[in-house]
């Protein structure tokens, strides 16, 4: 495949991942009371791929283009970028706080509600950029890995839909505010594909790439370990979350060794 082919479906991976927001705002409209057991179980999935591709996949190859201290070190920075990210997004407005998911009868105040929208939106959206330039870079080394990644992250972003649409919609009554609201705070992801692709494409050496991928490594280890499990574990779905965990693991294991 020539690189404006990997380009395109990197893209196309990115936006995929982003746009599954909407995804959740549609389901909010049919579903009164999400299924917290899928819910977990699939959170768990997602996590479940994403730590095994960092650590058998993304960080090895890491390792052996620009050796061990440089991939730790470009590890170590993924992790504080997106860290940085989390802090400095307020706490009640922080994707990680998905309380009341199960039970949208809310407070009644719309001004209040339609506040706690637009902030998840915005924080949403964030959280997503970095997001789209991991799902960005995976896939213009390895489709195999895109493809992956995206999925997880198309999972993990369901329910952020869901903790958009579902404030905005109490507080408007409006179904098709709730869906666009949530819909644009996925956009961020394909954005930040597309910043990745203006930045990194005219320097995009080997060992570049190489630094980047144990950078998205470091993103997705952050993002499992500190949103990803401890959502799918506050519903009490524990033994579904393990269930989860192992069960994208063997899926990314099996893939690994076949494709």
């Amino acid at each position: 495949m020539g690189t404006s082919g990997s380009v395109t479906v990197a893209l196309a991976l990115t936006l995929l991942a982003g746009l599954s927001t909407g995804i959740g705002s549609t389901i909010a409209y049919f579903i009164r009371r999400p299924r917290i057991a899928y819910l977990s179980f699939s959170l768990g999935l997602s996590a479940g791929v994403m730590i095994y591709v960092s650590f058998v996949e993304l960080l090895p190859s890491a390792t052996s283009r620009v050796g061990e201290p440089l991939s730790v070190l470009f590890f170590f920075l993924g992790i504080a970028f997106i860290g940085l990210i989390d802090q400095l997004v307020p706490e009640p407005e922080n994707p990680h706080n998905f309380e009341g998911l199960g039970n949208p009868e809310g407070p009644q105040d719309n001004s209040r509600l339609m506040r706690t929208g637009m902030m998840t939106a915005v924080a949403i959206g964030i959280h997503n950029f970095p997001e789209g330039l991991a799902t960005f870079a995976s896939a213009m080394d390895d489709v195999r890995i895109g493809v992956f990644i995206a999925i997880a992250l198309a999972i993990h972003n369901i329910p952020e839909g869901i903790a958009v649409s579902m404030p905005i919609y109490y507080a408007t009554q409006s179904r098709n505010k709730a869906f666009f609201y949530s819909f644009l705070s996925g956009v961020s992801e394909p954005v930040g594909a597309l910043v990745g692709f203006l930045l990194l494409m005219p320097f995009l050496t080997p060992a570049l790439l190489a630094g980047v991928l144990a950078l998205v490594a470091g993103v997705m280890i952050y993002i499992s370990l500190d949103e990803l499990l401890p959502m799918a574990h506050s519903y009490g779905q524990g033994h579904l979350v393990i269930s989860g965990i192992s069960l994208g693991m063997l899926v990314m294991a099996i893939s690994l060794l076949l494709l």
